[in-house]
């Protein structure tokens, strides 16, 4: 091959004839450098070389990027790595996979570097709403408001029960909620619990309870396993110790004080209260139970009431007589039995302004048309009322659960089996037998249960009402 020295004129004035596929011009300088063209014109330095007996040759580069010293510097280069035993292609292969592994290495850091920073600024209200969405199908509507109220802050608005503040307090979680997630270890959680426990034992107990549960689940989920510790920072002895342990409540109505409660309960001039309180005493009911029962949980035909239970999901007892005559004297505002007074009964003089505000909205509201006072559509728990009606009849301290336990404890004087007390109430069987072997009917109920109604009435000297017949209409005083 005739060799010449390069030259810039000599490269740019190299072409490839007609007639051939590609051309070569061999620099004389440089050992194994050549210039390559080709009929279309495009030109690029090679190098070309014996490595173990076989030519190969390496492309450089374009004449318009590399200049001829550069290119002679490259193709020494190239034989300098031949004469040292290499393959110039293996160790250009390798240099490319390097670089694509050190920018791939420098990507993985910078996405790493952007989650460090959000899990950094991850906050416990952020996750707190991430496991509340994740858990809400599998949780009771109760225990769902509990995470709410449990985090809520303060500051709101009301008239009742802020101790003449005017505003509501924050609730114990929402302590913890601003904090970053990485920062909740073992001596927040504990420093937390001694504070709230000062002033609130009860509630902290409760929302310690729900926080260890969540800090279990953080603790699964892989976006937030590196932000906390290996051991549940809740589930500490000393956080256990700050917040005590409860005490057994023994708030119950004795046998001698059911006259002076039925007597200011029924006075309660709310019909639907009075009513509410007494069925949460006869049935035995969680005071959420009863004030949940729709108008379709009451069967008529077969005289039984259809509890929504927090632990069975629901459960059939009996309505006994004096139940369903408190039942049989109640407005159907709504879908709910014991439905919100709060119920306004639109006239003409504000219609307008409600059909501004519905359309607004997108609604259609039309005259005479009722609309409820409460968010749910039926009463809240009626503590104020009861507390009245119980300092009214000289009884301190009975809660509306206290009512619940008051059912149990009454009918121990009756000597009604244990068993049959504990499905009433929508207590778990408590033995292997109960469990598994003792099936009780509704009408089994309905025998037990309409003795102990009689003989708490008998004992508060109430007129007991003729049972009302199912197929038959009947008025109601």
């Amino acid at each position: 091959m005739a060799k010449i020295a390069f030259t810039a004129p000599r490269v740019a004035n190299f072409k490839c004839p007609s007639a051939k596929q590609q051309a070569f011009l061999w620099d004389a300088t440089a050992p194994g450098l050549g210039l390559r063209t080709t009929p279309a014109g495009q030109p690029s330095y090679v190098f070309q070389g014996l490595y173990e007996g076989k030519t190969i040759r390496i492309t450089i580069g374009s004449p318009a990027a590399w200049t001829i010293p550069n290119a002679q510097a490259k193709a020494r280069e190239l034989q300098r790595q031949i004469d040292e035993g290499h393959d110039p292609r293996e160790l250009k292969r390798e240099a490319a996979e390097a670089r694509k592994q050190k920018m791939a290495a420098e990507v993985a850091a910078a996405e790493q570097a952007k989650k460090d920073a959000a899990a950094a600024a991850l906050t416990v209200a952020e996750a707190w709403r991430a496991y509340l969405e994740a858990r809400r199908p599998y949780w009771g509507e109760a225990h769902y408001n509990d995470h709410l109220k449990l985090a809520r802050s303060g500051g709101q608005i009301a008239k009742r029960g802020t101790r003449g503040r005017g505003v509501t307090i924050a609730m114990p979680l929402h302590a913890l909620m601003g904090l970053p997630l990485r920062s909740l270890d073992a001596v927040t959680v504990e420093g937390w619990a001694a504070r709230e426990a000062k002033s609130r034992p009860t509630s902290t107990r409760l929302a310690w309870r729900l926080l260890k549960v969540f800090l279990n689940w953080c603790a699964e989920q892989p976006e937030y396993v590196g932000l906390l510790p290996a051991k549940n920072p809740a589930a500490t002895r000393k956080t256990r110790e700050a917040l005590g342990k409860p005490k057994a409540k023994t708030d119950v109505l004795l046998r001698e004080q059911l006259p002076a409660w039925f007597n200011a309960v029924r006075s309660i001039g709310n019909a639907t209260i009075s009513a509410a309180l007494q069925v949460m005493l006869l049935t035995g009911a969680r005071p959420g139970e009863v004030l949940s029962l729709r108008w379709e949980d009451v069967n008529l035909q077969w005289r039984g009431l259809t509890i929504r239970d927090k632990v069975e999901g629901e459960r059939i007892i009996p309505m006994t007589p004096y139940v369903q005559s408190l039942l049989d004297g109640l407005p159907r505002r709504n879908d709910w039995v014991f439905a919100s007074t709060r119920a306004v009964m639109m006239d003409s003089k504000n219609k307008a302004r409600r059909e501004r505000r519905a359309q607004a909205k997108g609604e259609a509201v039309k005259l005479g048309e009722v609309v409820e006072g409460s968010a749910t559509g039926y009463i809240t728990e009626p503590r104020s009322h009861h507390a009245c009606a119980c300092k009214t009849a000289g009884i301190e301290g009975l809660t509306l659960h206290g009512l619940r336990r008051s059912f149990k404890s009454l009918t121990e004087w009756l000597d009604i089996p244990a068993g049959v007390v504990a499905q009433i109430m929508g207590h778990k069987p408590s033995a292997t037998a109960e469990k598994h072997y003792t099936v009780r009917p509704l009408d089994l109920l309905r025998l037990h249960h309409e003795r102990i109604e009689a003989w708490m009435l008998e004992q508060a000297g109430v007129p007991l009402v003729a049972r009302p017949q199912a197929h038959k209409l009947h008025v109601v005083g």
